[in-house]
């Protein structure tokens, strides 16, 4: 079982993961690529201490580079669920579960707008992971609505298994489809069914499917873990980085404004501290 478990690679995740390390807990960050990150696109950072002109890209590179060097380790599955158990947590990173102590949530500004249905379905039809959810669809028919070529991977594997796929990216540029995979340029309006899910309703059109995957660069956060208090779209924490959950703690552009590096290093390294005393109150 994991001491600390980090959602998210940017400077606050790396920040908290860092910090874990040197006192000596066991710690791994869970997080997409750290070049698809706002802040390694940034073409220039001039406001972080110490370090002048430098790009967004250069930055991260010496983030990561840090957190290497000292041991951290970094697993690149997406982690789709968080599950409290009996004083710890269980992760569902694609259908492994790994199980943690305590959990650090720095996973950035997510985009939490769901479409109508999406909830109520979730379980039902809906599913985020096509890698963990693909084989119960079998030979039957479903849809994918992604929103960055990200999903284009689990697109192609749902074209193994289903009879038929629909994909209706929310982006431009397609890279890599399967041939049998069918592309539908449309805006996804809502999911509907009955017991379960039975068709993705679309602005000009409906498509009849027996499951409608979501694939997003992040899961928002109240759905990511459930009972996450929140204040407005914002992770709620006191100054200790401490949630309404115990062994939670949040840090970075997650918890509100302001957006800057400065404060998701500072936040990131309050979380890991502070998860690292509530690890030795536990014994």
């Amino acid at each position: 079982m994991l001491d600390i478990a980090i959602i998210g690679s940017g400077p606050a995740g790396l920040s908290a993961a860092i910090n874990g390390v040197i006192r000596n807990k066991s710690v791994k960050v869970f997080g997409n690529d750290p070049t698809t990150s706002y802040i390694y696109k940034a073409e220039k950072v001039d406001n972080y201490l110490g370090m002048v002109g430098v790009s967004g890209a250069e930055m991260m590179n010496q983030f990561i580079t840090h957190a290497k060097e000292i041991g951290v380790e970094f697993h690149s599955g997406k982690v789709i669920e968080i599950f409290p158990m009996d004083g710890s947590y269980t992760l569902n990173v694609e259908n492994t579960f790994i199980e943690a102590k305590t959990i650090i949530l720095a996973n950035g500004i997510t985009k939490d707008k769901v479409l109508p249905g999406e909830n109520e379905f979730l379980g039902r039809g809906v599913s985020y992971c096509a890698t963990c959810d693909g084989p119960l669809y079998r030979g039957k028919t479903a849809a994918i609505v992604g929103d960055s070529e990200m999903a284009e991977e689990e697109v192609n594997y749902l074209a193994e298994v289903c009879d038929k796929v629909y994909y209706v990216p929310l982006y431009k540029n397609l890279e890599h489809i399967d041939p049998k995979v069918q592309i539908v340029m449309d805006k996804p309006v809502s999911i509907g069914g009955d017991e379960i899910v039975n068709e993705l309703r679309l602005k000009d059109g409906n498509l009849n499917v027996d499951g409608v995957f979501i694939i997003k660069e992040s899961i928002p956060t109240t759905q990511l873990l459930k009972g996450i208090e929140l204040d407005d779209k914002a992770i709620k924490v006191n100054q200790f980085m401490e949630t309404n959950l115990p062994g939670v703690y949040a840090a970075g552009d997650c918890t509100g404004r302001p957006f800057q590096v400065a404060k998701a290093v500072g936040q990131g390294t309050t979380a890991a501290l502070q998860a690292v005393s509530y690890l030795h109150k536990l014994g």
